[in-house]
């Protein structure tokens, strides 16, 4: 049994550090800057991506992602906590051998770091995000990194995460997605994407990895 999990929306709910990020880099840019609720769609998709939408789809998208990093990599990712629940989530599984990894479009350094502080990363086999030159910044890629990495058999294993582009990469791959209802993704959303089903606290996470991973071997999507 293999779970691999979310990183912001999902295990921590990094709003302040993220958007007070995403507002540094619009002011040192001269861009209008944009009240916290009105970035946290910019919770999920990748950095470059979710710059390339909030400014038009402007050369300054490189800029904006370094004038982020700049931010966020000293204050931003400390802007952050986990979701009540978590530590005593991850501990079960663990408890019924439950092979755990981190799969987020964040920076690996980054992710790792966030776990390290929280005291998270213990729980984890791997800790797998995306490179600075955006490598794996797609959650398909990333997934079908991790498991060609890990030998990892889809049919064994289940992606969870807040936001449609965790089902999408785990559809991609042929994994199952569960979608979790305390990040940044509308139920509506993450239905849309095919997740196999919504679960509303971590404890309810528990019943569905263990009958998800169980299940016959799938064919990935468009195969």
């Amino acid at each position: 049994m293999i779970a691999l999990f979310d990183l912001d929306g999902t295990l921590t709910d990094p709003k302040t550090g993220i958007t007070r990020s995403v507002q540094h880099a619009l002011e040192r840019l001269g861009r209008p800057v944009l009240e916290a609720d009105a970035l946290t769609w910019m919770i999920g998709p990748p950095l470059a991506a979710g710059f390339a939408k909030l400014l038009g789809g402007s050369d300054e998208v490189q800029d904006a992602v370094r004038l982020y990093r700049e931010r966020y990599s000293e204050v931003g990712l400390f802007e952050n906590e986990v979701y009540a629940g978590i530590p005593a989530l991850l501990q079960d599984l663990r408890d019924r051998d439950v092979r755990l990894f981190v799969a987020t479009s964040k920076l690996q350094v980054f992710a790792r770091r966030i776990l390290d502080h929280f005291g998270l990363s213990g729980f984890f086999h791997g800790i797998y995000g995306s490179e600075p030159d955006h490598r794996n910044a797609d959650k398909s890629d990333l997934i079908r990194f991790i498991l060609d990495r890990e030998r990892i058999d889809p049919a064994q294993a289940v992606m969870i995460g807040d936001r449609e582009y965790d089902a999408i990469g785990a559809r991609a791959n042929g994994l199952s997605a569960i979608g979790i209802t305390w990040g940044y993704g509308s139920r509506q959303e993450l239905l849309d994407a095919g997740v196999a089903c919504l679960v509303d606290e971590p404890e309810g996470l528990k019943e569905p990895i263990v009958t998800l991973t169980a299940s016959t071997p799938r064919r990935a999507a468009g195969a």
